[in-house]
């Protein structure tokens, strides 16, 4: 190994077997080579064969693998810290035992920072075995980024290149004394301090693992554990960054994330004292942070939670939690000024909550929209030689519903509006005018809406999707109507007796209704046609997977190439 290591991987270990084992080869087998690399793992006194996996290392790699042993902590800080304490690398690297790195990570991490002059740098990391990680700030590619022009506060683990110069001069250090969040202090300091910050995305270099137990401290920590540890997160930022946009970018993960974790589907089952004691914390630091800012940039879900908590108002919360998780979903009230939702507390005067912190804010509702969409019935009625598709579907939405109605459209959905369930129409793009009849009624429980229809078929042989359109906020919303689980009318023959056509309606694989209307004895030339373009497409298909299994290795010698 040089007498200056470029980097110094930390490891705080403390009973991570048989994922410390993992973890160690990744290091070991890095692309960067040994040379270049020095290994500082601290054993917290691990009750496993953890310490003895670690000094098996130590001895096979002797020069890259240091080993030092203590009494356990109680967390990653302390053990981190004694790592920095004898670290000699130019840049320092943590990685939790349980995870690995991509094989070529360290190198590309090194080689970014020294190219760009980073005092930070970030790897793209996802999750394994469950394990969540946000991946907004990889979408835009590498590049340089700062906490207030980006998704970085949302990553603020430790698990990241810091110039150890950068580190050593601010005297950067993770605080002993919290058991969750202990790395954030660190991280948020090192990117207020850091001359550039840069993000290497096109790689992936660190998987974070979920362990099959679950047994990840921040799985284990309790409520008020973490409601204490968050809430000194929030001051030690709020200390260290003046107020204004840097501030309210870093403290709205806070809101988003740590915060509205304490709200989410098992507060109702929480003991009423303590779900007072998590409003109260939470009232605290909205009454200190929770600018307009961060409020209107907060999803309306999460920004009602939090303000129903700082209005200590426990029982619209947990009611409003329950709703949610039992889809129960509240309706859109659509009104000339705006769109809000009525969850508890909507213009409760007891509260005084404001109709800003109910309101669509610009943000989608596509997936709110979907999951409150239900069809109710579907039939056919056939008077004389046609045919009209009938549904009654309720809508949660209650109030100004003029633009809603519903239309049998031709074409699938784009693949974005899989995931919410609906989407968003593009701005500009014309829609046709609806067919049939439509009408809109409340709901007997005044809750939603309730959309009728009868659309007549055409004679033509298509596959049309139902779907609802909704004016909202100023934007039209398509609703693919769902059908899993309901009842669909039978297949029926309709159309002259010497051209019969055959109409169904059906669930397709993603759960919605489609109407399929087709002849039911097409003119022989048009099946010889129909079986020649299947045969064409399936030619196609196959000419262009050979194609790509023949470029594959010619692309991967390109790669490398540019990589050297």
């Amino acid at each position: 190994m040089s007498a200056v290591p470029d980097v110094s991987v930390i490891v705080a270990v403390y009973n991570t077997m048989p994922y410390l084992t993992e973890c160690l080869n990744s290091l070991v087998g890095q692309s960067i080579g040994r040379d270049r690399l020095e290994i500082v793992a601290v054993d917290d006194g691990s009750t496993d064969d953890s310490g003895r996996e670690l000094d098996r290392f130590a001895e096979r790699y002797p020069g890259t693998v240091k080993v030092i042993h203590q009494a356990n902590s109680g967390g990653p800080a302390a053990p981190s810290n004694r790592a920095l304490d004898v670290a000699t690398g130019r840049y320092v690297y943590f990685v939790g035992s349980d995870d690995y790195l991509g094989e070529e990570a360290l190198e590309r991490m090194v080689t970014e920072a020294d190219r760009r002059g980073a005092d930070v740098v970030v790897g793209r990391m996802v999750g394994t075995n469950g394990r969540y990680v946000h991946q907004a700030l990889y979408k835009d590619g590498n590049r340089d980024v700062t906490l207030d022009d980006s998704a970085l506060p949302f990553t603020l683990a430790n698990t990241k290149l810091f110039r150890r110069e950068l580190v050593e001069k601010h005297k950067l250090r993770f605080p002993e004394h919290l058991p969750v969040g202990s790395d954030q202090p660190f991280t948020i300091e090192a990117c207020v301090r850091a001359r550039k910050i840069s993000v290497v995305a096109d790689y992936v270099c660190y998987y974070a693992v979920k362990r099959g137990d679950a047994s990840n401290i921040t799985y284990r920590a309790d409520h008020l554990s973490r409601l204490r540890c968050t809430a000194e997160i929030m001051e030690f930022t709020a200390a260290l960054v003046e107020a204004g946009p840097t501030r309210d970018a870093v403290l709205r993960r806070h809101f988003t994330w740590e915060l509205a974790k304490l709200v989410q589907d098992d507060f109702p089952g929480l003991e009423r004292p303590l779900r007072e004691d998590l409003c109260a914390g939470i009232a605290k630091l909205a009454g200190a942070y929770f600018t307009d800012g961060i409020r209107d940039a907060m999803d309306v879900k999460r920004r009602v939670r939090i303000a129903l908590a700082q209005a200590g108002a426990v029982d619209e919360l947990t009611d409003a939690i329950t709703a949610e998780r039992d889809g129960r979903t509240p309706p859109l009230l659509l009104e000339a000024d705006g769109a809000h939702v009525r969850w508890p507390g909507f213009r409760d005067p007891r509260l005084g909550l404001p109709d800003r912190t109910f309101a669509v804010l610009g943000e989608s509702v596509a997936a709110h929209l979907a999951q409150g969409t239900d069809l109710l019935a579907s039939a056919w009625e056939q008077p004389g030689d046609d045919l009209l598709y009938t549904a009654s579907v309720r809508v949660p939405v209650v109030g100004d519903v003029r633009g809603a109605t519903l239309r049998l459209v031709q074409g699938a959905m784009p693949k974005s509006a899989n995931k919410p369930g609906a989407r968003r129409v593009p701005a500009g793009r014309e829609l046709p005018a609806p067919v049939g009849e439509i009408t809109a009624e409340p709901a007997e429980d005044g809750t939603a809406t309730v959309l009728r229809a009868r659309v007549p078929l055409e004679r033509r042989t298509v596959k049309l999707g139902v779907r609802v359109y909704l004016d909202v906020a100023g934007s039209t919303y398509e609703i693919p109507v769902r059908g899993t689980g309901k009842p669909m009318p039978l297949a029926r023959r309709w159309g002259r007796e010497e051209d019969p056509y055959r109409a169904s309606a059906l669930v397709n694989d993603k759960g919605r209704v489609v109407v399929h209307t087709a002849r039911m004895h097409p003119p022989r030339h048009t099946l010889a046609f129909e079986a020649l373009r299947g045969f064409a497409g399936k030619l196609k298909r196959k000419l262009k997977s050979t194609l790509k299994r023949a470029l594959r290795p010619v692309l991967k010698t390109k790669q490398k190439s540019r990589r050297k």
